[in-house]
């Protein structure tokens, strides 16, 4: 039999499920502020996943992905504890907006404190209530203000098993991503737990490729790490490719950008890559890619800022390889919304 579970005052024996509002705050308005968490106990024992989504509050793939997990009827099968909590920041959520109500960036308050801030008393419930049972956990991120990610895997790769998983997870772009102070990921790892961050689509819009890439990736790393069978019958994904490092490219100056090149273009180093002129067409001061690499990012909205961030670049040593995983990974997805990479 599976182990007990003790999450928010209450108990989930080996295979139950049970939705359990935590308490986050009780508004000017009398009323209670929870944050949501299910939890589905497998009848067996095994590791335990959390699967988090809207710690900022805009990024909404994140939500989908958790609600599709949730609906699948694979459960009966289930090894260990999957904990899914789809909106960690309700404030953010509630009000379409990135941050809690004081400016803060949930993401940088982790490990968070009991008697802190707004961002750090959400933080530390978080931790103390979710974390503190996994032994795994998957963090699910959208672009922000106005940017859209390409499906990517960001992991510590100087773990070896975090490394598995990352490759497991099976989107084609896995960065190296060093662990930032604050982050629930740094949280996680400095507590031993295995952590990957999936990034995909842009704040408050439904992407479906980045969607079904993020189920399809949760599934595959609960079946790598022993709390699902094998699925029968699996074909290989395409291949997964770590970059070596990543940059972003700015706006040489202000104005309106217009550009041609979208997630998944491969660019060489002095190429152009965009033009920026005024509102009466000029003058135009060209945008120039300083490395060659593929876009995993790039900002939506035309009129920039000098110095904003463009397009995020990533390294590989093989682009060619890249190029074909990207078709392979799109078209086995959704063979009819490739533009909307």
């Amino acid at each position: 039999m599976g182990e007990t579970l003790k999450l928010g005052g209450q108990t989930i024996q080996p295979g139950q499920r049970k939705t359990i509002d935590l308490p986050v705050a009780r508004l000017h308005t009398h009323t209670e502020m929870t944050m949501p968490v299910h939890v589905v106990s497998g009848r067996r024992p095994g590791p335990c996943l959390f699967v988090s989504a809207a710690i900022h509050g805009d990024e909404i793939n994140g939500v989908a992905i958790v609600q599709r997990l949730l609906n699948l009827k694979l459960f009966r099968n289930l090894c260990g504890v999957l904990i899914a909590v789809p909106v960690v920041n309700v404030f953010g959520f509630i009000d379409r907006n990135r941050y809690l109500p004081d400016r803060r960036d949930l993401n940088r308050a982790f490990p968070g404190s009991e008697r802190g801030s707004m961002a750090a008393r959400l933080a530390h419930l978080f931790m103390t209530e979710v974390a503190v049972h996994a032994t795994h956990g998957i963090d699910l991120h959208t672009g922000s203000n106005h940017r859209s990610n390409l499906p990517q895997i960001r992991a510590w790769l100087d773990d070896p098993e975090t490394e598995r998983l990352a490759h497991a997870f099976g989107v084609p772009v896995i960065l190296n991503a060093n662990l930032r102070d604050g982050s629930l990921r740094h949280a996680a790892v400095e507590a031993g737990i295995q952590m990957l961050l999936f990034e995909g689509g842009e704040a408050l819009r439904f992407n479906e490729v980045v969607i079904e890439a993020g189920l399809r990736g949760t599934l595959s790393v609960m079946r790598a790490i022993g709390m699902l069978p094998a699925a029968r019958n699996q074909t290989p994904g395409p291949e997964t490719l770590v970059a070596r490092e990543s940059t972003w490219v700015r706006a040489p100056e202000g104005g309106i950008l217009h550009t041609t090149f979208g997630l998944g273009d491969r660019v060489r180093r002095g190429q152009r890559i965009g033009l920026i002129a005024d509102p009466f067409g000029e003058p135009e001061a060209e945008v120039i890619a300083h490395t060659s690499g593929i876009i995993i990012g790039r900002l939506n909205m035309p009129l920039v800022h000098e110095g904003e961030a463009l397009f995020h670049l990533a390294r590989f040593d093989s682009p060619a390889t890249i190029d074909a995983a990207l078709d392979a990974f799109v078209s086995d997805l959704d063979p009819d919304i490739n533009d909307e990479l």
